[in-house]
């Protein structure tokens, strides 16, 4: 079968075998799948190993193979993948041997995937195939902090710092249909008047003065993922005791707070990534409900998935970047 393969020092486009599904796994025919800022770092992760590694966390497909003792899911069914693999219920944090789909396992940048049946659902009906491959690792991300971490509540203010990601377009989209005000930023006026259209009742400059923009907002929940570029900005904004959950850190790992300013602000600091099975069911009623979809900013083949590294490198997405398969 063909795939997109991290091997050695390089990226590429080859045939590797076909996998064959053993004793309670699924083989899946996927038609899309979806890229994550998560496969633009395994690469580094990896090294120079010499194994090819399928990358690629989300995806969607029909089953066409059933292993022993497979009941719940039957040839023929539209699904979507769970990429948490061995996170079942909420709790407080991962379990130990949490893994995220595609490293060290393959993952679905490719034509076919062998998988634990336990880590299928069925695809929401009302979504197109696009839109049920990028699902699920940046929605659990995005519901998980929000409602579970972040505990917001209809009323309340949100502040999101960059607008573009595809966790921010799904938390623009969770956070309206919950009742709550929602302000982001981006540095691309293009991005802020999309944020707009998509339900954010304020967009403002990355590069401006927060405090300045925001002296009239009480901000009870900041969401980031930028890191460090952004943290004590966030910090800035927020109303006293208020909770800051993070996410990411697409730029440098290391902050420096000041601490006294911290603790007498009584803010709250937690942390979180992707989530459980049970939150990505009740991510999937909730979106069913409220009929939010998925923002696809861009599509590309399966061959061209190097050009869509490239592009979601650049950050010139807005939205989700989805890779079609066949």
């Amino acid at each position: 079968m063909k795939a997109f393969v991290h091997q050695g020092d390089t990226l590429a486009y080859e045939e590797i075998k076909e996998p064959v599904a053993g004793k309670g796994m699924v083989k899946i025919k996927l038609k899309t799948a979806g890229l994550n800022h998560r496969d633009l770092n395994i690469p580094k992760r990896r090294g120079s190993q010499p194994e090819p590694l399928v990358l690629g966390s989300d995806g969607a497909g029909t089953v066409v193979e059933t292993g022993e003792g497979v009941t719940r899911i039957k040839e023929g069914d539209e699904v979507i993948l769970n990429p948490g693999l061995g996170w079942y219920h909420n709790s407080d944090a991962p379990p130990s041997g949490f893994e995220i789909l595609g490293m060290p396992d393959n993952g679905t940048f490719a034509e076919y995937i062998v998988i634990a049946a336990e880590h299928v659902e069925k695809k929401p009906p009302f979504l197109t195939w696009e839109e049920a491959g990028v699902l699920a690792l940046s929605g659990l991300t995005g519901y998980r902090a929000l409602f579970t971490k972040g505990s917001i509540q209809s009323g309340q203010t949100l502040f999101i710092p960059g607008a573009g990601s595809g966790v921010a377009t799904f938390l623009i989209q969770f956070a309206k249909a919950k009742g709550v005000r929602v302000i982001v930023s981006s540095r691309s006026e293009k991005k802020r008047e999309k944020a707009r259209d998509l339900g954010a009742d304020r967009a403002i400059d990355t590069n401006g003065d927060w405090q300045e923009a925001l002296a009239e907002e009480k901000i009870d929940l900041v969401i980031d993922s930028v890191g460090r570029a952004t943290f004590n900005r966030s910090l800035d904004v927020l109303k006293k005791g208020g909770r800051l959950v993070s996410f990411g850190a697409t730029t440098e790992d290391d902050i420096t707070i000041n601490i006294r300013k911290f603790f007498y602000g009584q803010y709250q600091l937690l942390g979180s990534t992707m989530g459980s099975r049970e939150e990505l069911r009740d991510m999937l009623r909730f979106m069913e409900e409220h009929k939010i979809r998925p923002v696809v900013g861009a599509t590309f083949d399966l061959k061209e998935a190097k050009a869509a590294f490239d592009y979601l490198q650049e950050a010139k997405q807005f939205g989700k970047v989805a890779i079609r398969i066949n």
